[in-house]
């Protein structure tokens, strides 16, 4: 399965309340959730990947249950992995899409 639908359902949920959102498979076999045209967050297998800008990567990888998406081996500047443990309940994976809905709504 190359995304988790429960984790995919539990994101769709929280993105619900936009009219702007686009779901697109990702390279790799994963699901992305586009905002206002922009990479937010998706599934990967099942972990949530989260797009957190190159600045606040650092302080996010610091915390419990996050690594570095890579693409080809490559790592994705910006783009965190986050484990089930890591968003296992509705308030963590509710905290983790609002940081991706931050970075791509705040302009840059």
């Amino acid at each position: 399965m190359p995304w988790s639908p429960e984790t995919a359902e539990r994101v769709r949920r929280l993105l619900a309340v936009r009219d702007d959102v686009v779901e697109k498979r990702m390279v790799g076999g994963g699901l992305s959730f586009l905002v206002a045209g922009r990479m937010c967050c998706g599934v990967s297998g099942d972990a949530l990947m989260v797009r957190v800008g190159a600045d606040a990567a650092p302080a996010a990888l610091a915390e419990p249950h996050v690594t570095t998406m890579t693409l080809g081996g490559k790592p994705l500047d910006g783009y965190l992995l986050v484990a089930p443990e890591g968003h296992a309940d509705d308030a963590a994976l509710a905290a983790w899409v609002s940081r991706g809905l931050a970075f791509v709504t705040d302009g840059r």
